[in-house]
């Protein structure tokens, strides 16, 4: 006789989830506010519309540092090498070679990253504070380098000529709004490529080493060769922005261009922001300038008053503000991670 009794049965099924409704949401949300910021010259204004260049291109080294220092480990102080490389590549290629303002940004990125391979055999031989220590000493010496070279201007520099500018449009108005365009551009193929790569088995490997240099190479990754990659994309990142910086500014000197100040500021960026995250320099940048303009009327206390608000933030939250953010609501507008979901389901069977 046939038992009729129905028997539960469980079942178990596993699904690896790469997003979450935060970050599908937050996708829909870029693209409207991306669609706002490409219209923004048609009605912004003209000095807004310089002061978001300043800030695409800050968020843009921000993101280089933080995919540097954050996911590959290498703390680095000396990346105003690499920007004053790019800016001063722009004038070389503009002025001696004929080349158009806006296609040197992928050139001054190729310069550096040529660049950076023999800088990169020199100071992967330092490890820790002493690795930090000789990025900054390279930068010295670049910046040394160039204040000896009189067809650049020697120390005090030189300036773009009116004809190169004007190759770029000839009205003012209509440069402007390229440059923004520009900038535009650039900030958002960092953002979108820097996710790429921490999304690709590449990114994966950054993230072992970042945790544990180890355990990474006992699991088969070649630390050197991640971390040389990432070294040699950083330069090419940065030497790029380098370029469109100096588009902007029009006049370069050796002091402004490898002027320590570029990297600490990313510095601050990353450290209020987060860390290792690509939310993190978003954020940071952004309280960045908002602290900027008030702080900015106490003269000489302005960077003080900017290291204490950085102390302030890694003692309550060391991951920064992103992190503390990740920690309490479990937002994640960039998810780079693998989940794995477990469904259990419970059926009848007879």
């Amino acid at each position: 006789m046939t038992d009729s009794k129905l028997h539960p049965v469980t079942q178990t099924s596993h699904k690896v989830e790469r997003s979450t409704r935060t970050s599908r949401v937050a996708g829909f949300l870029g693209v409207i506010l991306l669609i706002i910021l490409i219209s923004f010259p048609y009605w912004g204004g003209r000095a807004d519309m310089r002061l978001m260049v300043e800030i695409f291109y800050i968020m843009a080294l921000a993101q280089m540092w933080n995919l540097l220092a954050g996911y590959g480990g290498l703390v680095s102080v000396g990346q105003q090498a690499f920007v004053g490389l790019g800016g001063y590549s722009l004038f070389i290629l503009t002025i001696f070679l004929g080349i158009g303002p806006i296609w040197t940004i992928p050139l001054a990125g190729l310069i550096g990253a040529i660049v950076s391979l023999p800088v990169a055999f020199v100071v992967f031989r330092l490890r820790g504070h002493y690795f930090a220590i000789g990025t900054w000493v390279v930068a010295e010496v670049f910046m040394l380098g160039f204040a000896k070279v009189l067809p650049l201007g020697g120390g005090s520099g030189m300036s773009l000529p009116i004809s190169v500018i004007k190759s770029i449009a000839s009205s003012r108005a209509v440069r402007e709004a390229t440059v923004y365009w520009l900038a535009l551009t650039v900030v958002v193929a960092v953002i979108a490529i820097v996710y790429i790569l921490l999304r690709s088995r590449h990114g994966l490997a950054l993230t072992a080493i970042r945790d544990t240099e180890e355990a990474s190479q006992s699991l088969g990754v070649n630390n050197f060769r991640a971390k040389l990659l990432v070294y040699i994309f950083a330069a090419f990142g940065t030497a790029a922005i380098g370029a469109l910086i100096y588009i902007t500014k029009l006049r370069i000197s050796p002091s402004a261009a490898f002027d320590l100040n570029w990297t600490t500021t990313v510095i601050f960026i990353v450290v209020i922001g987060g860390i290792g995250t690509i939310e993190g320099p978003i954020i940071g940048t952004i309280v960045y300038f908002l602290l900027r303009e008030p702080l900015a009327q106490f003269g000489s206390w302005y960077l003080i008053l900017l290291g204490a608000i950085a102390i302030i933030v890694m003692l309550k939250s060391p991951q920064g503000i992103w992190g503390w953010t990740v920690k309490r609501f479990d937002l994640r507008f960039f998810p780079v991670q693998r989940r794995l979901l477990t469904k259990i389901s419970e059926r009848q069977e007879r």
